[in-house]
C-alpha cells in the first residue's frame, strides 16, 4: 500500500466507517475524489443530524489525524509555496454579494466585515481549530507581526489590518492576513477566502480591479491541490456565474470544485432542478445553506435552517446530504483529509528534491574565503589552472578542454599567417604588366650618371624597394592587430572561466590582461615597423636563392630585348601599338611603349626588374618566417610568465596586498544567490523535520 493510500486508509477509519447511499440528487457520487479515494468518509445525515443535536458545528480530527493539518498550515506560514511547493488549499470563491461572508461566519461562529463593496481586499487566511476551552482564542498574523484579537473586535481588526496591508481606501493587495481561531466546535479547516469578483469599479478602486481580483483568484485556484469552494446564490444562473467560469478554465471535469448555495430560502424556485440536474460540472457535489441575517444567533440561525429544509414543500425535497452548514463543514473537512492524505507524500519528496538541489547549487558557489593565506592560495591555483589552459591550446595545440573551434588557438593562428603569407603575395603580385619596365626605365633615367652602362644603379633598387615595402606595410601590421586582437579574446575567455566565482580577481584579470595584451600590442607593432624600415633601408640577403633565381630570371633577357626590337624595326610598328611578350617569371606582358627604348637602357630595366623579382621573394618569406617566429616568442612569454606577472601587480597594486583581501568579496550577484539559497533552505529543512514528524506519526500511528 502506498503512503497515499495507507492515509487515506487511516483516515477513513477514523472518520465514520463505511459510506451511506445518497439519493441520485447528491453529486458528491460523481466526484472522483470522494468515488477513489473517500470511501467510508461520507457522513449520513443522520450522523450530521446527530451531531447537530449534540453540539456547535463539530467535525473535528481526532487528536492522530490533526497534526496533518497543522503541519500543512505550518508549511503555509514557513511559506513554502514560495519554492514552488503547492499546498493543498481550500479556496473560497464567489461573486460580490453571493453570501461568502455569511458562509465563513457560520463556519468560523465569528462576525466578519461587512458593507458595501468589496469586504474582503486581501486573501484571508482561515485557520479554524476545534478546542476544549469554552473561551475562544483569535489571533491575526500579517507582515511578520502577531495581534491578539477577540469576538467582539475581530471585525473591526480584520478591517484595520487589511487597511495595513492593503491601504485605507479600496484596493486589493496579494499580501495574506491570516485568521486563526480557536474554539469550541468549530470545524478543523483552513480556507483562504478571496476578494468577490466584480466587474464595475467604485469610487477610489483602480480601473482593473477585475483583471487584479480574476488574476489573484486564478493564482490561487490554478494548482491541482488547490480545492474550489465555489460560493453561488441561489437566485443566479449558475452557467452564467463569473465564479463558475474561472473554476472551470481551471478544473474542467469539476473533481475539485465544491458548490455552496447560499440564500435559499430567498429563491428556492427551481433550486433542486438546479442542484441535481448539474449543469455546469460541479464534481463534488452541492451544499446549500441558508443565510443568517440581521440579528440571529448561530444557534438560532442554525435551528431556522435545519426546519426550512424540513417543512419547506420546496427545500424539503432537496436530500438532507445536501443541505446545512453542518453538511458543508463535514464535506470540507472530509475532503481536506483527502487532499492532504494524496499530497502530503508528494509534498515530502518535493521538499526533499528542493532542498537536495539547492544544497548541491549553495555547494557549488565559490568557498567563503576568511583570510589572506586562503585567498592566496585559491589565487594561485586559478593562475596555475589558467597558465596550462592557455599553454595547452596555444602552444601545444591540444584542445579536447574548449570544443569551440575558436579556441583551437594554433589552427586559428597558422590559417592568419597563411592568410598573411597570401595577401603578401597576391600583392605583388599584382604589379601592373600593361607598362612593364616603365617604372624601371623611369627610376634609371632619374638615377643615370657618369659610368659604366652594364651596371644597375644601386639607388635605383633601393628606390623601388622602398616603394614596394611601403606598399605592402599595410598587411603586415593588419596581420599583428588581428593576432593580438584574437588572442585577447582566448587569454580573457580563459581568466573569465577560472574567476567566475571571484568578482574582484576577475576584474583585476580583466583589466590586467587587457593591459598585457595593450603592451604587446604596441611592442609587436613597434617591433614590425623597424622590420619594414630595416627592409627600406638596405638590400641584403644570404639566401643563395636570390642569386639562382635572378640566374634563372636573366636568361631571357637578350630573347626579351631582340624581340622587342625586331618588332619594332622589322614591323614598323610605332611605340603606342599593343605587343604582348610571355616572360619567364613575370607572364604575358605589354612591350608597345618599350620599342623607342635604346638597347642598353632596355637591357639595365630587364636586369633591375629580375633583381627585384628575385630579392622580393626572398623578403616576403624572411617577414612571414619574421613573424611566425616573433609571434610563437611573444604567446609563449605571454603565457609562462608575463600573465602572472601582470595579474599579480594588478591584484597587488600599490597597496601591498589590498588586492588579495578584496578577492574575499564576494560579487553581488553571488552574494544575492547565496543569501536566496541560505534562506530557502533554512526554510526547506524547517519544512522537512515539520513534515517527517507527521509521517513518523502516522507511521506510529498506524503500527
Amino acid at each position: 500500500m502506498t503512503s497515499s493510500s495507507h492515509l487515506l486508509s487511516i483516515i477513513s477509519q477514523k472518520m465514520g466507517g463505511k459510506r451511506t447511499q445518497t439519493d441520485s440528487g447528491s453529486r458528491s457520487s460523481s466526484s472522483s475524489i470522494l468515488q477513489d479515494d473517500q470511501e467510508g468518509l461520507s457522513f449520513s445525515s443522520s450522523k450530521a443530524q446527530l451531531l447537530f443535536n449534540n453540539a456547535p458545528i463539530v467535525s473535528s480530527y481526532n487528536d492522530k489525524i490533526r497534526p496533518m493539518l497543522d503541519a500543512i498550515d505550518k508549511l503555509r506560514v514557513l511559506m513554502v509555496m514560495e519554492e514552488g511547493i503547492q499546498l493543498p488549499t481550500i479556496v473560497v470563491v464567489g461573486d460580490q454579494s453571493s453570501g461568502k461572508s455569511s458562509v465563513l461566519e457560520s463556519l468560523a461562529g465569528i462576525s466578519l466585515p461587512r458593507g458595501q463593496g468589496i469586504c474582503t481586499r486581501v486573501p484571508l487566511v482561515m485557520r479554524l481549530q476545534h478546542h476544549s476551552d469554552p473561551k475562544p482564542e483569535l489571533s491575526l498574523e500579517y507582515n511578520g507581526r502577531v495581534e491578539q484579537t477577540d469576538e467582539e473586535n475581530i471585525s473591526e481588526d480584520i478591517v484595520n489590518a487589511t487597511n495595513l496591508i492593503a491601504g485605507d481606501k479600496k484596493g486589493i493587495s496579494d499580501t495574506p492576513l491570516t485568521l486563526l481561531v480557536k474554539k469550541n466546535g468549530v470545524p478543523d479547516l483552513t480556507m483562504v477566502d478571496l476578494p468577490g469578483i466584480t466587474r464595475v469599479p467604485v469610487h477610489g478602486q483602480p480601473e482593473n480591479i477585475y483583471d487584479q481580483i480574476k488574476d489573484m483568484i486564478m493564482k490561487y485556484i490554478k494548482p491541482d491541490e488547490s480545492i474550489i469552494l465555489n460560493v453561488l446564490s441561489a437566485s443566479t444562473d449558475f452557467s452564467t456565474c463569473e465564479s463558475i467560469s474561472m473554476s472551470r478554465s481551471v478544473d474542467k471535469t469539476g473533481e475539485r470544485t465544491l458548490a455552496v448555495v447560499t440564500k435559499v430560502d430567498m429563491a428556492p424556485e427551481g433550486l433542486l432542478e438546479k442542484v441535481t440536474a448539474d449543469d455546469v460540472d460541479i464534481g463534488l457535489g452541492y451544499v446549500c445553506v441558508r443565510n443568517r441575517i440581521r440579528d440571529e444567533t448561530y444557534e438560532e440561525a442554525r435551528a431556522i435552517a435545519d426546519r426550512l429544509f424540513k417543512t419547506h414543500p420546496l427545500l424539503s425535497k432537496i436530500d438532507k446530504s445536501m443541505v446545512g452548514i453542518q453538511v458543508l463543514a463535514d464535506k470540507l473537512v472530509q475532503i481536506q483529509a483527502v487532499s492532504i492524505a494524496r499530497n502530503l507524500p508528494v509534498i515530502v519528496k518535493k521538499i526533499d528534491d528542493k532542498l537536495n538541489s539547492y544544497l548541491s547549487e549553495l555547494n557549488k558557489l565559490p568557498k567563503t574565503l576568511s583570510t589572506v593565506a586562503e585567498a592566496m592560495t585559491v589565487f594561485m591555483q586559478i593562475i596555475g589552472a589558467s597558465k596550462e589552459s592557455l599553454k595547452k591550446i596555444l602552444l601545444m595545440g591540444e584542445f579536447d578542454e574548449f570544443p569551440d573551434d575558436q579556441m583551437h588557438c594554433t589552427a586559428r593562428l597558422v590559417e592568419m599567417l597563411n592568410q598573411c603569407s597570401y595577401q603578401l603575395h597576391e600583392c605583388n603580385a599584382s604589379d601592373s604588366k600593361s607598362n612593364f619596365l616603365v617604372e624601371e626605365i623611369a627610376i634609371l633615367e632619374k638615377a643615370k650618371g657618369i659610368n659604366l652602362p652594364n651596371f644597375v644603379q644601386r639607388n635605383a633598387f633601393l628606390k623601388i624597394l622602398r616603394g614596394k615595402v611601403e606598399g605592402i606595410s599595410v598587411i603586415p601590421l593588419g596581420f599583428v592587430e588581428q593576432v593580438w586582437n584574437y588572442i585577447e579574446n582566448v587569454v580573457l575567455s580563459v581568466l573569465m572561466r577560472n574567476t567566475e566565482k571571484y568578482y574582484q580577481l576577475q576584474l583585476s584579470a580583466r583589466r590586467a590582461c587587457q593591459n598585457l595584451i595593450q603592451r604587446m600590442k604596441e611592442r609587436s607593432i613597434h617591433w614590425m615597423t623597424e622590420i619594414l624600415e630595416m627592409e627600406k633601408l638596405t638590400d641584403y640577403t644570404c639566401n643563395p636563392e636570390y642569386v639562382s633565381e635572378w640566374h634563372r630570371l636573366m636568361t631571357e633577357q637578350e630573347t626579351f630585348i631582340t624581340k622587342v626590337i625586331r618588332n619594332s624595326h622589322d614591323l614598323g610598328l610605332g611605340p603606342d601599338t599593343d605587343i604582348k611578350i610571355n616572360v619567364e617569371g613575370i607572364g604575358m606582358v605589354e612591350v608597345g611603349g618599350l620599342m623607342k627604348y635604346p638597347h642598353v637602357l632596355l637591357s639595365q630595366a630587364f636586369d633591375l626588374k629580375m633583381r627585384m623579382t628575385a630579392y622580393w621573394n626572398v623578403v616576403l618569406r624572411r617577414l612571414i618566417d619574421s613573424m611566425a617566429l616573433y609571434l610563437q616568442l611573444s604567446v609563449s612569454n605571454l603565457v609562462n610568465k608575463d600573465m602572472r606577472t601582470e595579474i599579480v601587480s594588478e591584484l597587488m597594486g600599490p597597496n601591498n596586498g589590498v588586492g588579495i583581501e578584496r578577492m574575499m568579496e564576494e560579487p553581488p550577484s553571488i552574494a544575492v544567490k547565496r543569501n536566496k539559497l541560505i534562506k530557502s533552505i533554512k526554510k526547506l529543512k524547517e519544512s522537512k523535520e515539520v513534515v517527517c514528524k507527521i509521517m513518523d506519526g502516522i507511521v506510529t500511528f498506524a503500527n
